[in-house]
Protein backbone atom coordinates (compact mmCIF):
# COMPACT_ATOMS: atom_id res chain seq x y z
CA UNK A 1 0.00 0.00 0.00
CA UNK A 2 1.38 3.81 -1.43
CA UNK A 3 2.01 5.74 2.15
CA UNK A 4 0.88 9.79 1.87
CA UNK A 5 4.39 10.87 1.16
CA UNK A 6 6.22 7.86 -0.63
CA UNK A 7 5.76 9.99 -3.66
CA UNK A 8 7.42 12.88 -1.87
CA UNK A 9 10.23 10.59 -0.77
CA UNK A 10 10.31 9.62 -4.13
CA UNK A 11 10.86 13.04 -5.65
CA UNK A 12 13.71 14.05 -3.11
CA UNK A 13 15.63 10.88 -4.19
CA UNK A 14 15.26 12.21 -8.16
CA UNK A 15 16.15 15.59 -7.03
CA UNK A 16 18.99 14.36 -5.03
CA UNK A 17 20.41 12.48 -7.89
CA UNK A 18 20.03 15.29 -10.90
CA UNK A 19 21.77 17.32 -8.63
CA UNK A 20 24.78 14.94 -7.81
CA UNK A 21 25.11 14.39 -11.61
CA UNK A 22 25.48 17.90 -12.22
CA UNK A 23 28.36 17.90 -9.22
CA UNK A 24 30.16 15.26 -11.05
CA UNK A 25 30.06 16.85 -14.28
CA UNK A 26 30.97 20.18 -13.18
CA UNK A 27 33.99 18.50 -10.67
CA UNK A 28 35.18 16.30 -13.15
CA UNK A 29 35.30 18.94 -16.03
CA UNK A 30 32.79 16.60 -18.29
CA UNK A 31 30.65 18.04 -21.29
CA UNK A 32 28.28 20.13 -19.43
CA UNK A 33 25.26 19.29 -21.56
CA UNK A 34 25.64 15.69 -20.70
CA UNK A 35 23.78 15.16 -17.69
CA UNK A 36 21.37 12.65 -18.29
CA UNK A 37 18.22 13.17 -15.85
CA UNK A 38 17.56 9.74 -13.97
CA UNK A 39 14.20 8.08 -14.15
CA UNK A 40 11.11 8.94 -11.84
CA UNK A 41 7.77 7.21 -11.49
CA UNK A 42 5.47 8.27 -8.87
CA UNK A 43 2.52 6.95 -7.93
CA UNK A 44 -1.29 8.49 -9.53
CA UNK A 45 -2.28 8.27 -5.86
CA UNK A 46 -4.95 10.88 -6.33
CA UNK A 47 -2.88 12.88 -3.30
CA UNK A 48 -2.63 16.51 -3.67
CA UNK A 49 1.03 16.34 -5.54
CA UNK A 50 0.36 13.95 -8.09
CA UNK A 51 -3.16 16.02 -8.59
CA UNK A 52 -0.91 19.37 -9.00
CA UNK A 53 1.83 17.60 -11.05
CA UNK A 54 -1.21 16.18 -13.45
CA UNK A 55 -3.22 19.45 -13.28
CA UNK A 56 -0.23 21.55 -14.34
CA UNK A 57 0.84 19.23 -16.63
CA UNK A 58 4.82 19.91 -15.02
CA UNK A 59 7.98 19.16 -17.10
CA UNK A 60 10.90 17.84 -15.63
CA UNK A 61 12.44 21.13 -15.58
CA UNK A 62 9.98 22.78 -13.81
CA UNK A 63 9.55 19.84 -11.44
CA UNK A 64 13.12 20.14 -9.97
CA UNK A 65 12.33 24.02 -9.69
CA UNK A 66 9.12 23.08 -7.95
CA UNK A 67 11.08 20.66 -5.88
CA UNK A 68 13.84 23.13 -4.98
CA UNK A 69 11.21 25.75 -3.55
CA UNK A 70 9.91 22.76 -1.48
CA UNK A 71 13.32 20.98 -0.17
CA UNK A 72 14.31 23.41 2.60
CA UNK A 73 10.91 22.85 4.06
CA UNK A 74 11.50 19.46 4.50
CA UNK A 75 15.17 18.71 4.43
CA UNK A 76 17.00 21.90 6.36
CA UNK A 77 20.95 20.08 5.05
CA UNK A 78 19.81 19.10 1.65
CA UNK A 79 22.08 21.11 -0.34
CA UNK A 80 24.63 21.47 1.78
CA UNK A 81 24.73 17.16 2.59
CA UNK A 82 25.31 16.92 -1.39
CA UNK A 83 27.78 19.38 -1.60
CA UNK A 84 30.05 18.64 1.57
CA UNK A 85 31.80 15.91 -0.85
CA UNK A 86 32.77 17.74 -3.07
CA UNK A 87 34.44 20.67 -0.96
CA UNK A 88 35.85 18.60 2.04
CA UNK A 89 38.20 22.08 3.21
CA UNK A 90 34.46 24.10 3.06
CA UNK A 91 34.49 27.30 1.29
CA UNK A 92 31.74 28.84 -0.75
CA UNK A 93 30.57 27.20 -4.02
CA UNK A 94 29.35 30.27 -6.11
CA UNK A 95 28.53 28.49 -8.86
CA UNK A 96 25.40 26.63 -7.61
CA UNK A 97 24.08 29.99 -6.03
CA UNK A 98 22.34 29.42 -2.68
CA UNK A 99 22.30 31.65 0.47
CA UNK A 100 22.05 31.45 3.88
CA UNK A 101 19.49 33.54 6.56
CA UNK A 102 20.07 34.01 10.02
CA UNK A 103 17.18 31.46 11.23
CA UNK A 104 17.87 28.46 8.51
CA UNK A 105 21.08 27.31 9.27
CA UNK A 106 20.94 25.29 5.70
CA UNK A 107 21.62 26.79 2.29
CA UNK A 108 18.61 27.81 0.41
CA UNK A 109 18.24 27.24 -3.38
CA UNK A 110 18.02 30.33 -5.18
CA UNK A 111 16.94 30.79 -9.02
CA UNK A 112 21.28 30.86 -9.88
CA UNK A 113 20.81 27.47 -8.08
CA UNK A 114 18.15 26.37 -10.54
CA UNK A 115 20.21 27.61 -13.24
CA UNK A 116 23.21 25.37 -12.77
CA UNK A 117 21.70 22.37 -11.93
CA UNK A 118 19.56 22.24 -14.88
CA UNK A 119 21.93 24.16 -17.35
CA UNK A 120 25.43 23.90 -15.86
CA UNK A 121 28.25 26.15 -17.81
CA UNK A 122 26.09 25.94 -20.99
CA UNK A 123 24.84 29.80 -21.28
CA UNK A 124 22.36 28.76 -24.45
CA UNK A 125 20.79 26.64 -21.63
CA UNK A 126 20.81 28.88 -18.67
CA UNK A 127 18.95 31.70 -20.69
CA UNK A 128 16.32 28.70 -21.53
CA UNK A 129 16.03 28.04 -18.02
CA UNK A 130 15.75 31.29 -17.04
CA UNK A 131 12.44 31.84 -18.41
CA UNK A 132 10.83 29.71 -15.63
CA UNK A 133 11.01 32.51 -13.41
CA UNK A 134 9.73 35.20 -16.11
CA UNK A 135 6.16 36.85 -15.19
CA UNK A 136 4.42 34.75 -17.71
CA UNK A 137 5.06 31.84 -16.56
CA UNK A 138 2.44 29.71 -14.71
CA UNK A 139 4.66 29.64 -11.75
CA UNK A 140 4.15 33.43 -11.27
CA UNK A 141 0.76 33.82 -13.16
CA UNK A 142 -0.47 31.83 -10.56
CA UNK A 143 1.34 32.80 -7.78
CA UNK A 144 2.71 28.88 -6.94
CA UNK A 145 6.51 29.75 -6.96
CA UNK A 146 8.72 33.30 -7.20
CA UNK A 147 11.80 34.66 -6.86
CA UNK A 148 12.82 36.55 -3.57
CA UNK A 149 12.80 40.40 -4.26
CA UNK A 150 16.09 41.95 -4.20
CA UNK A 151 17.67 45.63 -3.57
CA UNK A 152 18.16 47.33 -7.03
CA UNK A 153 21.32 46.26 -9.02
CA UNK A 154 21.65 42.95 -7.17
CA UNK A 155 21.22 39.86 -10.20
CA UNK A 156 17.65 39.13 -10.09
CA UNK A 157 18.12 35.19 -9.90
CA UNK A 158 20.19 35.40 -6.91
CA UNK A 159 16.95 35.56 -4.71
CA UNK A 160 15.48 32.53 -3.29
CA UNK A 161 13.32 30.53 -4.62
CA UNK A 162 10.32 30.57 -2.17
CA UNK A 163 7.35 28.49 -3.24
CA UNK A 164 3.82 29.84 -1.93
CA UNK A 165 3.30 28.57 1.71
CA UNK A 166 -0.08 27.02 1.41
CA UNK A 167 1.29 24.99 -0.90
CA UNK A 168 4.05 23.81 1.22
CA UNK A 169 1.21 23.35 3.87
CA UNK A 170 -0.82 21.49 1.06
CA UNK A 171 2.10 18.95 0.32
CA UNK A 172 3.63 18.32 3.96
CA UNK A 173 0.55 18.61 6.22
CA UNK A 174 -2.00 17.31 3.68
CA UNK A 175 -3.96 20.35 3.88
CA UNK A 176 -4.04 23.96 3.37
CA UNK A 177 -3.58 25.81 6.86
CA UNK A 178 -6.25 28.67 6.63
CA UNK A 179 -4.96 32.15 7.43
CA UNK A 180 -4.84 33.13 11.17
CA UNK A 181 -6.66 36.35 11.81
CA UNK A 182 -4.41 39.70 12.73
CA UNK A 183 -2.81 42.18 11.66
CA UNK A 184 -0.89 40.35 8.99
CA UNK A 185 -4.82 39.15 7.54
CA UNK A 186 -7.15 41.67 9.10
CA UNK A 187 -10.30 39.08 7.89
CA UNK A 188 -11.88 36.41 9.87
CA UNK A 189 -13.12 33.38 8.46
CA UNK A 190 -16.84 33.18 8.90
CA UNK A 191 -19.43 29.77 8.87
CA UNK A 192 -23.25 29.24 9.91
CA UNK A 193 -25.08 25.89 10.99
CA UNK A 194 -27.96 27.12 9.04
CA UNK A 195 -29.63 26.35 5.93
CA UNK A 196 -31.30 28.21 2.54
CA UNK A 197 -34.23 27.45 4.20
CA UNK A 198 -33.77 29.46 7.87
CA UNK A 199 -33.54 31.87 5.39
CA UNK A 200 -36.56 34.09 4.52
CA UNK A 201 -36.27 36.26 2.08
CA UNK A 202 -38.76 38.63 -0.14
CA UNK A 203 -38.75 36.84 -4.16
CA UNK A 204 -36.86 39.71 -5.23
CA UNK A 205 -34.11 39.16 -3.39
CA UNK A 206 -34.20 35.18 -3.63
CA UNK A 207 -33.64 35.55 -7.51
CA UNK A 208 -30.94 38.12 -7.20
CA UNK A 209 -29.41 35.89 -4.45
CA UNK A 210 -29.91 33.19 -6.91
CA UNK A 211 -28.08 34.77 -9.67
CA UNK A 212 -25.17 34.62 -7.52
CA UNK A 213 -25.16 30.90 -7.31
CA UNK A 214 -25.79 30.63 -10.95
CA UNK A 215 -22.16 32.55 -11.18
CA UNK A 216 -20.60 30.20 -8.68
CA UNK A 217 -22.27 26.92 -10.77
CA UNK A 218 -21.56 27.80 -14.42
CA UNK A 219 -19.02 30.72 -14.25
CA UNK A 220 -15.61 28.83 -15.18
CA UNK A 221 -17.77 26.85 -17.62
CA UNK A 222 -19.18 30.30 -18.97
CA UNK A 223 -14.92 31.60 -19.26
CA UNK A 224 -13.09 28.85 -20.02
CA UNK A 225 -15.14 26.63 -21.89
CA UNK A 226 -17.05 28.77 -23.78
CA UNK A 227 -13.71 31.10 -24.23
CA UNK A 228 -15.43 34.45 -22.69
CA UNK A 229 -11.91 34.74 -20.85
CA UNK A 230 -10.89 37.99 -22.97
CA UNK A 231 -14.17 39.86 -23.31
CA UNK A 232 -15.82 39.41 -19.15
CA UNK A 233 -13.47 40.77 -16.46
CA UNK A 234 -13.12 37.98 -13.62
CA UNK A 235 -15.07 37.91 -10.74
CA UNK A 236 -18.15 39.11 -9.39
CA UNK A 237 -19.21 42.14 -7.39
CA UNK A 238 -22.58 41.90 -5.17
CA UNK A 239 -23.60 44.96 -2.98
CA UNK A 240 -26.07 44.33 -0.66
CA UNK A 241 -28.06 46.98 1.15
CA UNK A 242 -30.53 47.07 3.63
CA UNK A 243 -31.16 47.50 7.51
CA UNK A 244 -28.80 45.17 9.81
CA UNK A 245 -30.46 42.20 10.48
CA UNK A 246 -32.29 41.33 7.29
CA UNK A 247 -29.88 38.20 6.46
CA UNK A 248 -26.89 39.89 4.46
CA UNK A 249 -23.81 38.49 6.26
CA UNK A 250 -26.31 35.14 6.47
CA UNK A 251 -26.69 35.04 2.55
CA UNK A 252 -22.96 35.47 2.31
CA UNK A 253 -21.82 32.86 4.63
CA UNK A 254 -24.90 30.14 2.98
CA UNK A 255 -23.32 30.93 -0.55
CA UNK A 256 -20.03 29.43 1.05
CA UNK A 257 -21.40 26.66 3.19
CA UNK A 258 -22.96 25.29 -0.15
CA UNK A 259 -20.20 26.16 -2.36
CA UNK A 260 -17.45 24.57 0.04
CA UNK A 261 -15.68 28.52 0.03
CA UNK A 262 -14.21 30.17 2.43
CA UNK A 263 -16.08 33.14 3.58
CA UNK A 264 -13.73 36.12 4.73
CA UNK A 265 -15.39 39.07 6.58
CA UNK A 266 -12.97 41.77 6.22
CA UNK A 267 -12.00 43.39 9.65
CA UNK A 268 -12.09 47.18 8.85
CA UNK A 269 -11.40 48.45 12.25
CA UNK A 270 -7.69 46.64 11.06
CA UNK A 271 -7.68 47.61 7.68
CA UNK A 272 -8.37 51.62 7.53
CA UNK A 273 -5.83 53.54 9.02
CA UNK A 274 -5.56 56.98 9.53
CA UNK A 275 -1.90 57.09 7.92
CA UNK A 276 -1.15 57.62 4.20
CA UNK A 277 -1.14 54.30 1.89
CA UNK A 278 -1.48 52.22 5.01
CA UNK A 279 -5.00 51.29 4.05
CA UNK A 280 -4.14 49.95 0.31
CA UNK A 281 -1.05 47.79 2.01
CA UNK A 282 -3.51 46.06 4.78
CA UNK A 283 -6.15 45.48 2.33
CA UNK A 284 -3.16 44.29 -0.19
CA UNK A 285 -2.32 41.36 2.64
CA UNK A 286 -5.92 40.48 1.76
CA UNK A 287 -5.88 40.38 -1.66
CA UNK A 288 -2.69 38.71 -1.95
CA UNK A 289 -3.82 35.93 -0.02
CA UNK A 290 -7.24 35.31 -1.84
CA UNK A 291 -5.54 35.29 -5.23
CA UNK A 292 -6.35 32.40 -6.89
CA UNK A 293 -8.51 30.55 -4.19
CA UNK A 294 -12.35 30.17 -4.22
CA UNK A 295 -12.70 32.58 -1.20
CA UNK A 296 -15.61 34.91 -0.90
CA UNK A 297 -14.09 38.43 0.44
CA UNK A 298 -17.35 39.96 2.82
CA UNK A 299 -16.62 43.62 3.28
CA UNK A 300 -19.03 44.06 6.30
CA UNK A 301 -20.34 48.15 6.97
CA UNK A 302 -18.22 48.50 3.55
CA UNK A 303 -19.36 52.81 3.78
CA UNK A 304 -15.73 53.05 5.64
CA UNK A 305 -13.83 51.92 2.86
CA UNK A 306 -16.06 52.28 -0.42
CA UNK A 307 -18.02 55.63 0.91
CA UNK A 308 -18.47 58.34 -1.50
CA UNK A 309 -15.29 60.47 -2.60
CA UNK A 310 -14.94 64.13 -1.25
CA UNK A 311 -14.21 67.14 -3.46
CA UNK A 312 -10.15 67.73 -2.99
CA UNK A 313 -9.71 70.77 -0.85
CA UNK A 314 -6.84 69.39 1.06
CA UNK A 315 -3.40 66.82 1.12
CA UNK A 316 -5.88 64.19 2.92
CA UNK A 317 -9.00 64.30 0.71
CA UNK A 318 -6.14 63.51 -1.70
CA UNK A 319 -5.01 60.65 -0.36
CA UNK A 320 -8.56 59.79 0.83
CA UNK A 321 -9.58 59.61 -3.14
CA UNK A 322 -6.14 57.31 -3.77
CA UNK A 323 -7.69 54.75 -1.60
CA UNK A 324 -10.60 54.27 -3.61
CA UNK A 325 -8.86 54.72 -7.02
CA UNK A 326 -6.78 51.67 -5.23
CA UNK A 327 -9.64 49.87 -4.49
CA UNK A 328 -11.61 49.82 -7.56
CA UNK A 329 -8.77 48.58 -9.62
CA UNK A 330 -8.28 45.69 -7.16
CA UNK A 331 -11.83 44.77 -6.82
CA UNK A 332 -12.43 44.59 -10.36
CA UNK A 333 -9.01 42.28 -10.30
CA UNK A 334 -10.26 40.08 -8.24
CA UNK A 335 -11.39 36.78 -9.83
CA UNK A 336 -13.08 35.67 -6.91
CA UNK A 337 -16.70 36.79 -5.45
CA UNK A 338 -17.32 40.02 -3.40
CA UNK A 339 -19.58 41.00 -1.57
CA UNK A 340 -20.44 44.59 0.03
CA UNK A 341 -22.39 45.05 2.86
CA UNK A 342 -23.93 48.42 3.75
CA UNK A 343 -27.42 49.55 5.49
CA UNK A 344 -27.96 52.48 2.80
CA UNK A 345 -26.83 51.64 -0.74
CA UNK A 346 -26.73 56.35 -0.93
CA UNK A 347 -23.49 55.35 0.85
CA UNK A 348 -21.40 54.09 -1.97
CA UNK A 349 -19.79 55.52 -4.46
CA UNK A 350 -20.85 55.96 -8.13
CA UNK A 351 -17.97 54.49 -9.02
CA UNK A 352 -18.06 51.47 -7.55
CA UNK A 353 -22.07 51.40 -8.18
CA UNK A 354 -21.26 50.92 -11.92
CA UNK A 355 -19.17 47.97 -11.23
CA UNK A 356 -21.19 46.13 -9.63
CA UNK A 357 -22.78 42.64 -11.35
CA UNK A 358 -25.83 43.30 -9.31
CA UNK A 359 -27.22 45.01 -6.37
CA UNK A 360 -29.35 43.28 -3.67
CA UNK A 361 -31.64 44.74 -1.98
CA UNK A 362 -32.76 43.14 1.67
CA UNK A 363 -36.10 45.10 3.08
CA UNK A 364 -37.02 44.75 6.64
CA UNK A 365 -39.35 41.52 6.08
CA UNK A 366 -43.03 41.78 5.26
CA UNK A 367 -45.87 40.64 7.47
CA UNK A 368 -46.19 37.06 5.82
CA UNK A 369 -42.29 36.79 5.84
CA UNK A 370 -41.83 37.76 9.64
CA UNK A 371 -44.67 35.23 10.23
CA UNK A 372 -42.54 32.46 8.55
CA UNK A 373 -39.44 33.80 10.93
CA UNK A 374 -41.23 33.32 14.17
CA UNK A 375 -42.58 30.19 13.18
CA UNK A 376 -39.43 28.74 11.83
CA UNK A 377 -36.82 30.54 15.01
CA UNK A 378 -39.30 28.53 17.36
CA UNK A 379 -36.95 25.83 19.19
CA UNK A 380 -38.29 22.23 17.95
CA UNK A 381 -38.80 21.44 21.82
CA UNK A 382 -40.41 24.63 22.90
CA UNK A 383 -44.54 25.40 22.55
CA UNK A 384 -45.87 28.68 22.45
CA UNK A 385 -48.34 29.74 25.71
CA UNK A 386 -51.92 28.88 24.26
CA UNK A 387 -52.12 32.95 24.32
CA UNK A 388 -49.34 33.59 21.53
CA UNK A 389 -50.85 34.60 18.34
CA UNK A 390 -47.71 34.46 15.94
CA UNK A 391 -50.16 36.22 13.31
CA UNK A 392 -50.48 39.58 15.81
CA UNK A 393 -47.27 39.32 16.35
CA UNK A 394 -45.79 39.46 12.82
CA UNK A 395 -48.50 41.84 11.82
CA UNK A 396 -48.03 44.42 14.70
CA UNK A 397 -44.26 44.43 15.61
CA UNK A 398 -42.01 45.43 12.75
CA UNK A 399 -38.84 43.53 13.82
CA UNK A 400 -35.85 41.83 11.55
CA UNK A 401 -34.54 38.32 11.27
CA UNK A 402 -31.75 38.84 13.68
CA UNK A 403 -34.32 40.48 15.90
CA UNK A 404 -36.89 37.72 15.83
CA UNK A 405 -34.00 35.15 16.96
CA UNK A 406 -32.63 37.84 19.63
CA UNK A 407 -36.89 37.58 21.27
CA UNK A 408 -36.71 34.07 20.52
CA UNK A 409 -33.66 33.41 22.59
CA UNK A 410 -34.52 35.73 25.47
CA UNK A 411 -37.67 34.35 25.52
CA UNK A 412 -37.15 30.39 25.71
CA UNK A 413 -33.57 31.09 28.17
CA UNK A 414 -36.88 32.72 30.53
CA UNK A 415 -38.82 29.29 29.74
CA UNK A 416 -36.13 26.86 30.63
CA UNK A 417 -35.18 29.33 33.42
CA UNK A 418 -39.03 28.21 34.97
CA UNK A 419 -37.61 24.38 33.94
CA UNK A 420 -40.75 24.18 31.06
CA UNK A 421 -40.65 23.82 27.81
CA UNK A 422 -43.54 26.58 27.41
CA UNK A 423 -42.81 30.15 25.55
CA UNK A 424 -45.07 32.50 27.22
CA UNK A 425 -46.50 35.69 25.73
CA UNK A 426 -44.94 37.75 28.26
CA UNK A 427 -41.52 36.66 27.63
CA UNK A 428 -41.80 37.89 23.91
CA UNK A 429 -43.58 40.66 24.55
CA UNK A 430 -40.02 41.35 27.03
CA UNK A 431 -38.02 39.85 24.43
CA UNK A 432 -39.70 42.34 21.15
CA UNK A 433 -39.57 45.65 23.85
CA UNK A 434 -36.01 45.55 24.51
CA UNK A 435 -35.08 45.08 20.76
CA UNK A 436 -37.17 48.20 20.35
CA UNK A 437 -35.33 49.86 22.79
CA UNK A 438 -31.95 49.20 21.17
CA UNK A 439 -33.20 50.59 18.18
CA UNK A 440 -34.52 53.39 20.04
CA UNK A 441 -38.29 52.98 18.76
CA UNK A 442 -41.54 53.29 20.73
CA UNK A 443 -42.62 50.14 22.12
CA UNK A 444 -46.80 49.49 22.48
CA UNK A 445 -48.53 46.12 23.80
Amino acid sequence: MEKPFDNIIRSLDFLREVTQRRLQHHFNKQDPTGVIYPDLALEGDGGPLSEFIAHHQLTIEAYIIFLLGLVPHIQPNFLDAIIQPYLPNGGDFAEMGGVKVSNHRGMLPTGETALFILGGNDIEKRFEVSHYFSPEHFFAREDILVLESLREGEPRLSGRIILKQELVDLFTLGSITKPSFGPDFPAKNITTKMEWGDLILNPKTEQQVQDIRTWLDHNNTFMQTWGMETKVKPGYRALFHGPPGTGKTLTATLLGKQFQRDVYRIDLSLVVSKYIGETEKNLEKIFSKAEHKEWILFFDEADALFGKRSNVQNAHDKYANQEVSYLLQRVEEFSGLIILASNYKSNIDQAFLRRFNTIVHFPMPSTAERFALWENTFPPLATPAHDVDLHYLAGKYEVSGSAIVNVIHYASLQALRRQSNIISRNDLMEGIRREYEKEERVFSL
